[in-house]
């Protein structure tokens, strides 16, 4: 008798940071993980890590045929699509309001927003011809609470979760389940460069998240691989918070500090 199909799942922007955690995550839970970034042979580079079963491909969510290429790929390679974690992204314009410009939001929304709906419509295209599939999005505590100046960041992470709950609903009864995680901030490479250039109070952040630290990308992963698996198979149209109580917290900023 012939061994089942490995799984599939799809990352993108699974070279770096929480998407990389990810790949490494659904590599250890024994699928074929298809690695999609902007620098495509970094791509190759991290799927090459993880081992032969596994593809590295280049492509930017915002467009719409290198969203297509992307399943396209996988399918050809797989002949499935399992599973697809919409990570990529880019940061906001770190600048007032006033002084932002349309070009910089626009394509902040095009990358989170527009590409995260185009990437579940075509995996989605898949995983109705299949009737299974999981797809897990990355929205944020940004897109659940207000942050002054982080319009375009917290709006399209706000329309994912919107997003979310809109497939969730339409797909459930076809053996898809979409929901969504909404980290906190996690220290990744960005963040380091965020902290070393004065762009962001790591220690005020760590004030104020109860758990007093900054999340760890495995942890976000593990989050993601969770809601991935069957062991999450009553679960569709939630966005999960991973954030150390941050979006729970309500006391003023001298009370963060329960020690």
């Amino acid at each position: 008798m012939n061994e089942p199909a490995a799984r599939v799942a799809i990352v993108t922007g699974g070279a770096n940071g929480i998407g990389w955690a990810c790949a490494q995550r659904f590599a250890r839970d024994g699928y074929c993980v298809v690695i999609a970034d902007l620098n495509a042979q970094r791509s190759c580079e991290r799927a090459h890590e993880l081992g032969p079963a596994h593809l590295g491909v280049g492509a930017d969510v915002a467009v719409e045929a290198d969203v297509r290429a992307l399943i396209d790929a996988c399918v050809e390679r797989y002949g499935r699509v399992d599973v697809l974690v919409n990570n990529a992204g880019n940061s906001d314009q770190p600048h007032p309001t006033v002084e932002q410009n349309v070009d910089a939001f626009d394509r902040l929304l095009g990358i989170h927003l527009r590409g995260t709906f185009v990437a579940c419509r075509e995996a989605g295209r898949v995983m109705l011809v299949q009737r299974s599939g999981a797809i897990v999005n990355l929205g944020s505590i940004a897109g659940l609470a207000g942050i002054p100046a982080r319009n375009a960041y917290g709006a399209a992470k706000a329309g994912i979760a919107a997003m979310t709950r809109s497939l969730a609903c339409e797909w459930a009864r076809d053996g898809i389940r979409v929901n969504a995680v909404a980290p906190g901030y996690v220290a990744t490479e960005l963040v380091e460069t965020l902290k070393r250039n004065g762009q962001m109070n790591v220690r005020s952040i760590e004030k104020r998240t109860p758990m007093g630290r900054l999340a760890r990308p495995e942890e976000i992963a593990n989050a993601i691989g969770f809601l991935a698996s069957d062991a999450a198979s009553y679960i569709t149209g939630t966005v999960l918070s991973v954030d150390g109580g941050w979006h729970a917290y309500g006391a003023a900023d001298d009370q963060a500090r329960m020690d």
